[in-house]
């Protein structure tokens, strides 16, 4: 994710001279490097002196530990922390500090590697106005933001948007494989769901109506596409995303718990 943020900040304009990566796996900061002709620290403490925003991107069992290694450099700066860390509360992060510090809480997704994601935000108190649009402005470098004014919704977020591109992954390889069963060569029914989802999602995007009258515009009674919808109707296709989208939700919960 970090990479992609890089990327994206630097397709949008900003100077390689102005990030700063550090990360203890070398081949990966050679490649950050590399890739996109940015700065490099060999630690957390000497990448963030001079910061005006700090990009917290690491797994969230090691975040308390990230926190412990930067806070006496950023305790007199007070940059913005802007955390894209699943499942790790903002009161958790300000505990680990040596006091009060502007947090932003963000949940992107994965398809921000093609600058297509989607990332929602949540400001502590202590966060000015100017930082709330530098954050906004990382975020939108790989795709669409939105503020929250309730942490609590960045858990439903994560089991939409978050965990979300693993959904349409699952459809998408449910039918290829069926594609093929029915006798579709694997390239043409790759390409054709491929294709369609694509296709789908920017009529969704661009259309005037929602996605609901966009479903009955092509379910003609009697034709091929209400025969599916009713199969899937019939096996409780809604109920089984809500009790998925809640368990994907209810985990975002736990790590808080877990690791905050």
């Amino acid at each position: 994710m970090a990479n992609a943020i890089i990327g994206g900040l630097c397709a949008k304009g900003m100077s390689p001279s102005q990030i700063v990566a550090a990360d203890p796996y070398q081949p990966s900061l050679d490649n950050l490097r590399t890739q996109h002709s940015i700065e490099s620290a060999t630690d957390n403490r000497s990448a963030v002196s001079g910061a005006d925003v700090v990009v917290l991107a690491v797994k969230p069992q090691v975040l308390k530990t990230a926190i412990g290694e930067i806070r006496d450099s950023i305790s007199e700066r007070s940059p913005l922390l802007l955390s894209i860390v699943a499942g790790i509360s903002v009161s958790s992060m300000e505990s680990w500090l040596d006091g009060p510090q502007p947090i932003v809480r963000s949940m992107p997704n994965t398809p921000a590697l093609v600058q297509c994601g989607s990332t929602a935000l949540f400001a502590n108190s202590h966060v000015s106005a100017m930082q709330r649009k530098d954050a906004e402005s990382i975020a939108a470098a790989i795709g669409i933001t939105a503020w929250v004014e309730e942490e609590s919704l960045l858990d439903a977020v994560t089991a939409i948007s978050g965990s979300g591109p693993a959904y349409f992954f699952a459809i998408m390889e449910a039918m290829q494989s069926i594609a093929t069963d029915m006798g579709l060569d694997a390239d043409m029914a790759e390409r054709f769901v491929h294709q369609t989802a694509l296709g789908a999602a920017q009529m969704a995007s661009t259309s005037d109506v929602d996605v609901g009258e966009l479903r009955r515009r092509v379910s003609s009674p009697g034709g091929t596409t209400l025969a599916a919808l009713e199969q899937f109707e019939a096996g409780g296709l809604h109920e089984l995303f809500a009790t998925a989208l809640h368990a994907a939700r209810q985990r975002a919960e736990d790590m808080a718990k877990e690791f905050g």
